[in-house]
């Protein structure tokens, strides 16, 4: 086995997107283009109303799937099919855009914390036409293990210590964790050997990965290898750790469409624009 360890650190950029919605970027900017199979990474966190209240209106998505992870807050999603969900704290949306799909996130609250994730994977050229489907996950429905002394870990995605995460049916084969870890608490997993992963401090003041300190709001790209070792410092932390199978293909990209040549961007546009969406 071999141990996996930081290559690269990337600190989020601060932005806006949807109707003006204030969140901090940290795949999907210059210091990070992409890092496959992922295409973009973002982080919204405020208690100011201001900063969220005018949501995501209405807005197209072609040839990759978005993964919504809710902490804190209510939002609503619903599409131009008839589909209509809540997201609530904990809850776990991961729509798969494929050929096409007109798609709404508004919050369903005027005041309180709004904090989250949302994650863009890459489908691969033979499903990047598919049929739109959701994967919408109650917080229930989230298995939570305890693999260590003084760790927690929501698995949504992939499986550690005898769980499962209820996401499926993914391409990418990705692994998804919310790890939580006490003062001085250690955690040892396994990652699939290939898979491109990344960490992502967003409680406490630090963690270690792969024995490397890691800051809050800090991204570290990990290395190939099969197993990551994970510790808290004297204060608790808590840290997202993403690794999918890289698809290896171009990527051509314009705004909410993602396909693999120029051409079928142009059409992705000229679809949007029939009302073939």
């Amino acid at each position: 086995m071999s141990d996996r360890h930081i290559t690269r650190r990337v600190r989020g950029s601060d932005t806006a997107d949807g109707a003006g919605v204030k969140l901090k970027r940290i795949i999907g900017q210059p210091a990070l283009d992409m890092l496959d199979p992922f295409l973009l990474l973002d982080e919204f966190r405020s208690d100011q109303a201001g900063d969220y209240i005018a949501g995501f209106p209405e807005h197209p998505h072609r040839g990759f799937e978005t993964v919504t992870y809710m902490l804190a807050g209510h939002m609503q999603h619903q599409d131009n099919h008839g589909n209509r969900g809540d997201l609530s704290a904990g809850s776990v949306q991961w729509m798969t855009a494929g050929r096409g799909i007109l798609h709404s996130e508004m919050p369903q609250q005027e005041h309180g914390l709004m904090w989250g994730f949302q994650l863009w994977v890459n489908l691969p050229a033979k499903d990047k036409m598919t049929a739109p489907r959701y994967q919408d996950i109650a917080p229930g429905r989230i298995p939570v293990v305890h693999p260590a002394e003084g760790v927690e870990v929501k698995v949504i995605a992939g499986e550690l210590a005898g769980a499962t995460g209820p996401v499926e049916g993914i391409a990418t084969a990705p692994v998804y964790l919310d790890v939580s870890l006490q003062a001085g608490a250690e955690l040892s997993l396994d990652l699939p050997a290939g898979h491109h992963g990344f960490a992502y401090v967003f409680e406490g003041d630090s963690a270690l990965v792969g024995g490397e300190r890691l800051q809050r709001s800090e991204l570290g790209v990990l290395s190939e290898g099969d197993r990551l070792r994970l510790a808290a410092g004297d204060t608790p932390s808590r840290l997202l750790l993403v690794a999918g199978r890289p698809l290896r293909e171009s990527v051509a990209r314009y705004g909410p469409f993602v396909m693999n040549t120029q051409a079928e961007i142009h059409q992705a546009i000229a679809d949007f624009r029939a009302g073939r969406f």
